[in-house]
């Protein structure tokens, strides 16, 4: 399958490594020569062109592509290069070529609203837009819980995987098998769905592997409250999580008004620093602006004056979503040092991401590689949907499988249904009697029933052999 990617620079480059990884076919296209020259070590079809000329999509085999990404830094760009990808596709293609599926990167939430709206595809001929916003917050807010934990990827309805390593303090289960040492545990061995060890290669462990000190590994588990009993069980300090957090968000713009949603919603009590007074006073008139634990503060978040009035030390968490990350970082830790125990980044800069933990931040968000896993979802539509790289486990992902009649598993029982050792089932995310998705343990009593969705992981050149096996 031909995909072109409109955009070398981070977001692009990491979806072409991702995709040429399962064996497609990759087309970069960019203005910039810098750029260009940086994707060269890629094993894909690299040109130097404008995204938006109708020569350089030919070039690039849009008649023959089945997906077309636009992943700039420009939504406007973005927008139209959709637009003239479809109708070059259309005009060099034949009855029996696929139809082009366009995803749009964007910045600006009027064209999610767009979308959702089902306007979006009849004015701009776009199938998908993605903005990693959401699902950037929900990785935040899940990470804030530990500072053990280097990496929270939310699967939705409560199924989360959080990466972090095994330290020496975990007696109970190092240097003996994963299924020995399940033994020991109570409630059993939590599900590890990936694994890296130094120097070796990434794995989905069986029950025969053996755990040994300073692993990296990645864990299914379902709901928040499951977080501590992981973090026991591998050598870590587990804290309480108040239920009724203090946070204190520092910026008023979209970015830190939609934190402070979504911290409300979940029963916290929020501050809103913000050093405009015209930006604050706008906060303050929004629907968010009246409610009853909302407070907008103006001033300066680097006076520790005014942090010390508004009793920062007090507060239980800081989240810093400034425009600019050096200077969200150097919010935090001023929080930090005023007393605040967990403190948390939304950055652009995915290198800056490992350089705030060694400061002693408790969680960054990277904001382009939650934008990457949203963008290979939409890519991915012959399967039900999710998919994610795990962070800190090179070569392994995990990807939603759906579970039609036509699979000769459906209506078996997990034991029996001889599903090979390279992958592994993470969740069962089933739609209940009320109408609502419920995550399930994949214990090997449950049963495969159609329409379930599976979260799997695996490595990516076995895509499409999972693909086959689930009839997609």
């Amino acid at each position: 399958m031909r995909i072109i990617i409109g955009g070398a620079g981070r977001v692009g480059t990491d979806m072409a490594r991702a995709l040429r990884a399962e064996d497609m076919d990759v087309v970069l296209v960019d203005s910039d020569s810098r750029a260009v020259k940086n994707a060269q070590n890629l094993d894909v079809l690299v040109i130097h062109g404008d995204l938006v000329t109708r020569d350089k999509l030919n070039e690039a085999g849009i008649g023959e592509a089945e997906v077309f990404v636009a992943a700039t830094n420009s939504d406007e760009r973005n927008l139209l290069a959709c637009s003239l990808a479809q109708h070059a596709h259309k005009e060099l293609s034949s009855s029996k070529t696929k139809s082009l599926l366009t995803i749009c990167r964007v910045r600006n939430m009027n064209f999610v609203y767009e979308q959702d709206a089902g306007k979006l595809q009849e004015w701009a001929k776009v199938n998908h837009v993605v903005n990693p916003l959401e699902g950037a917050i929900n990785r935040l807010h899940s990470g804030l819980r530990s500072s053990a934990i280097e990496e929270v990827i939310p699967f939705g309805h409560d199924a989360y995987v959080i990466e972090l390593d095994v330290t020496n303090m975990a007696s109970e289960i190092v240097f003996q098998s994963l299924r020995n040492a399940s033994g020991n545990i109570e409630g059993g061995m939590p599900l590890i769905v990936g694994l890296k060890r130094e120097g070796e290669k990434s794995l989905v462990p069986d029950g025969d592997f053996m755990l040994m000190p300073n692993d990296r590994i990645a864990i299914a588990t379902t709901g928040l409250s499951s977080f501590n009993r992981i973090l026991n069980i591998f050598g870590h300090e587990a804290t309480d999580f108040p239920t009724e957090p203090r946070v204190a968000v520092i910026g008023a713009n979209h970015i830190g008004q939609r934190i402070a949603g979504d911290w409300l919603n979940s029963g916290a009590t929020v501050t809103v620093i913000e050093r405009d007074l015209q930006r604050a006073n706008m906060l303050s008139g929004t629907e968010i602006g009246s409610h009853p634990k909302l407070e907008v503060i103006h001033g300066d978040h680097l006076d520790r004056d005014i942090l010390t009035e508004i009793g920062i030390s007090e507060h239980h968490i800081a989240i810093a979503a400034l425009e600019d990350d050096l200077a969200s970082i150097a919010a935090a830790l001023l929080a930090s040092d005023m007393g605040v125990q967990r403190t948390g980044l939304l950055l652009y800069d995915a290198d800056l991401v490992k350089v705030t933990q060694r400061m002693g931040i408790t969680f960054a968000v990277d904001r382009k590689r939650v934008a990457v896993d949203n963008m290979l979802a939409q890519i991915h539509t012959k399967t039900a949907g999710g998919y994610a790289i795990l962070s800190n486990i090179p070569n392994i992902i995990g990807v939603s499988m759906l579970v039609s009649g036509n699979a000769k598993f459906a209506g078996k029982r997990i034991l029996e249904a001889s599903f090979p050792e390279w992958m592994r089932v993470a969740f069962i995310q089933r739609l209940n009697t009320n109408g609502t998705w419920e995550s399930l343990r994949p214990s090997p009593d449950k049963t495969l029933l159609e329409g379930d969705r599976l979260i799997i992981f695996c490595s990516p050149e076995r895509v499409v052999e999972l693909e086959k096996r689930f009839k997609v």
